[in-house]
């Protein structure tokens, strides 16, 4: 398929700039086949079954973007891709001209850093000693909104662009389907019979990243780091034996699922992955998803269409937009069945 296959039109003032009032207060499009639901957020406690299991990414968003100076006094900005070690993270630096190896940087008037070199589009980075990066993040950093969202973080999205079960430090964008749920929803989840398990994948900044090819098959996925432990794999065991639905929450727990069972068994799995999933790629986990409203051209939209289908996610990608459905990471959702699970019901 073509990249341009998955254009929509989108107007901008559907990109939401703002989070909701509450969590719970955005919209839901229910995809179900060729069939289009209209209804809230908290009606998906309609779609969920006994013994279903929800599968939530827990990574937590850093407050991964710095600025700075060079020595020269020119300005800089630091956006950590991922932290290496206790001194060391590769980062992405916006200036007017690239630091060389060498190059000592101020950050946010409080610390210093050090070029240590260029890892294809990164550059690595050594953090002074006095405090491990997380820690000098943790106290001077700004959380990383998306590049679509066009305005300065606030103290307000050091909550809101953080999911309520967050436990693991080291994402630089927050996987999003879990920012409607709140403490209430979850348990009422648990109140229906339905079981919560988490994985771990740590989202990238390459998750914006276009598709540059017109092939699709000849794109080059950017690489995340997942960890899905051996308790997930027996919640999913134990609810397939109950005859229960695999809900993958975000695209980032469907990259988790799907790259833990290439061969078809789901397995625990540590380490990175490249997973790129586009129409004609055969599901092994995953029944449901639910999701945002994705980029046009976006390898999220593409995995959509896998699972739902192309000519129906791009007839709800329609529909939404006609409903002014609110777009991208603060905006609506969209609650996706399997479309090869539908066919054989």
């Amino acid at each position: 398929m073509k990249r341009q296959d998955f254009y929509f039109e989108l107007p901008e003032e559907l990109i939401a700039q703002q989070p909701t009032s509450q969590r719970r207060a955005s919209r839901l499009l229910v995809v179900q086949g060729t069939g289009l639901q209209d209804k809230q957020f908290v009606d998906i406690l309609d779609f969920i079954e006994p013994h279903d299991l929800l599968v939530f990414n827990n990574t937590k968003v850093i407050p991964a973007r710095l600025f700075g100076q060079k020595a020269t006094g020119g300005q800089i900005e630091l956006l950590i891709e991922r932290i290496i070690n206790d001194s060391q993270a590769l980062c992405h630096i916006r200036s007017s001209k690239s630091p060389k190896p060498g190059a000592k940087l101020w950050i946010e008037n409080a610390f210093e850093v050090e070029v240590l070199g260029r890892e294809g589009a990164l550059f690595s980075v050594a953090f002074d000693p006095a405090k491990t990066p997380l820690e000098w993040v943790e106290a001077h950093g700004h959380m990383p909104l998306p590049p679509y969202i066009e305005r300065a973080d606030t103290d307000n999205d050091k909550n809101r662009y953080q999911t309520v079960y967050a436990t693991r430090p080291g994402a630089v964008a927050a996987p999003t389907a879990g920012l409607h749920f709140d403490e209430a929803m979850l348990a009422a989840i648990k109140a229906k019979g339905a079981d919560i398990g988490f994985v771990t994948l740590h989202v990238g900044a390459g998750t914006f990243k276009p598709v540059q090819v017109d092939d699709i098959s000849q794109h080059t996925m950017h690489s995340e780091w997942l960890e899905v432990e051996a308790g997930l794999v027996e919640q999913v065991k134990a609810a397939r034996a109950k005859g229960g639905r695999i809900i993958a929450v975000g695209t980032t727990s469907v990259r988790c699922l799907e790259s833990a069972s290439k061969d078809g068994q789901l397995r625990p799995y540590t380490g990175d992955t490249d997973i790129f999933i586009s129409p004609g790629y055969q599901f092994q986990q995953v029944d449901v998803l639910l999701t945002n409203f994705h980029l046009p051209e976006s390898t999220l939209i593409m995995l959509v269409s896998a699972l739902a289908g192309y000519q129906e996610t791009m007839a709800a990608y329609r529909h939404a937009v006609e409903q002014r459905y609110r777009f991208f990471s603060y905006g609506d959702a969209m609650l996706v069945f399997n479309k090869a699970l539908s066919r054989e019901e």
